[in-house]
């Protein structure tokens, strides 16, 4: 299969290959058995007919345009235009179509995408974990591929990262409010990019936080996510070319390192060895305000605070049809003051001061994505204490970038046969550029190990 968006891509431009054929086939995977429960809702027609439209423009001599009619897929969060809009809840299946696309749907059109459908997702985007009682929960298809077990896809952005890891989509638009690309990202060994928030618009998307939350994609490489990027974003990438000997990497090893599941810790440190080893300067870091986010979230955080301001009068009446789970979530924020918001708000200014501080000279910052693999989804159905146990794990390391209003890119760092290991590549607000031309150089280091 053609590994990546970029080489379906130059395949279309090539004539060897068209926008219709490919999306026929994304098609035919996304209703496959390694697909179920992925999709809540499919777009076919949408899709054939952006495909359609395109090949016909490049018939005629048209420019490709940068998304060349291939097939993305859509977080339930997001309007497009004609569709209902349900984040994945049966409490808003009566609400009214979207009258227009999002703006990030808005721009993944434009540049040529052909919609697929809206994907499955944790319930209003409250867990990393991708269990959604209403519609099913996609299995992971990449540990499925290694031990035929159902295990959990990661979350919110489930479905999407299934759509990727199935070749139903070439890339999947997602939110991350505190992990929900980068967690079913590395659980899937797939790539997932979390922008600095203020680059990508969030309008037309039902929120989360409206702190935190952040409109980017799940990818197959590096370079498709800059591609995806430089869509959503409507901006050019600059790329500095460095070999890694040019970089300087810190490795925190405050919380980020903590209880680390033994398949994680072997995948992480072989591939920093792996880094150093191809030139890359890596320093250990204390980085002790990691270990401050506790206490400051100690009272909710922003995602109870701000879910519960929009989600209290749906509350009212229709809290039945919720996952117990979410609405336990979105509860804590009915207990917080306004007092106590305020108070978040500048410990979080006074932290990212600190934090910046804390991490100059350094080109980014390494972790794992997660400390652990995928568990079962049978394992943390029947349990709500295994459940926000690993629901807990699975935020920690992601949720500080968010915290952070920085930026992260989550790729594979182990090696074929084994359960999906994400590396975390992570900066401060604006940093993106920087982040995302270090990804590419530690994909490319990271390969032949990988192989």
């Amino acid at each position: 299969m053609t590994p990546d968006l970029i080489a379906a891509r130059g395949e279309i431009a090539a004539h060897r290959t068209t926008a219709s054929r490919l999306v026929d086939t994304c098609l035919e995977a996304a209703s496959g058995e390694a697909c179920r429960h992925a999709f809540i809702g499919r777009f076919d027609a949408m899709a054939r007919a952006a495909a359609t439209a395109v090949d016909a423009q490049h018939a005629a001599g048209a420019p490709l345009p940068p998304l060349a009619g291939l097939a993305v897929s859509v977080k339930a969060l997001f309007d497009v235009q004609g569709q209902v809009t349900t984040a994945a809840s049966i409490a808003l299946a009566d609400r009214h179509a979207a009258t227009c696309d999002s703006p990030a749907v808005a721009r993944l059109r434009a540049a040529g995408a052909a919609l697929v459908g809206h994907t499955n997702m944790t319930e209003f985007a409250f867990s990393g974990v991708g269990i959604n009682p209403h519609h099913g929960t996609p299995a992971n298809p990449a540990t499925h591929a290694l031990d035929g077990l159902a295990r959990i896809p990661g979350g919110s952005t489930s479905g999407g990262a299934v759509s990727v890891a199935t070749g139903a989509a070439w890339a999947a638009l997602g939110s991350d409010t505190g992990g929900s690309i980068r967690i079913p990202a590395a659980l899937q060994g797939l790539v997932g990019f979390k922008n600095t928030a203020r680059l990508v618009p969030t309008e037309g998307a039902i929120p989360l936080s409206t702190t935190l939350d952040t409109a980017c994609a799940i990818t197959r490489t590096v370079r498709d996510a800059i591609a995806l990027h430089e869509v959503l974003a409507q901006r050019v990438v600059q790329r500095s070319g460095h070999a890694l000997g040019a970089m300087r990497f810190g490795l925190p090893t405050t919380l980020m390192l903590d209880s680390l599941e033994p398949q994680v810790a072997a995948a992480f440190e072989r591939a920093t060895a792996t880094l150093r080893h191809a030139g890359a300067h890596i320093e250990d870091i204390a980085l002790p305000e990691l270990g401050d986010l506790a206490a400051i979230n100690a009272t909710g955080g922003f995602s109870a605070a701000e879910s519960w301001t929009w989600h209290r009068s749906l509350l009212a009446t229709h809290e039945a049809q919720y996952d117990h789970r979410v609405a336990q979530r979105i509860r804590r924020g009915e207990r917080m003051s306004a007092a106590d918001y305020i108070d978040l708000l500048h410990a979080r200014r006074d932290w990212i001061e600190q934090m910046q501080i804390a991490m100059r000279g350094f080109d980014a910052l390494l972790s794992p994505t997660v400390p652990l693999v995928a568990p079962l989804i049978a394992d943390l159905q029947a349990s709500d204490d295994a459940f926000f146990d690993a629901n807990g794990k699975l935020l920690r390391n992601p949720s500080v970038v968010n915290m952070l209003d920085g930026c992260a890119l989550s790729l594979p760092c182990h090696r074929a046969g084994e359960m999906p290991v994400g590396l975390m590549v992570w900066g401060p607000a604006l940093s993106d550029d920087t982040v995302l031309d270090a990804s590419l150089a530690i994909e490319s280091a990271l390969a032949a190990m990988r192989s």
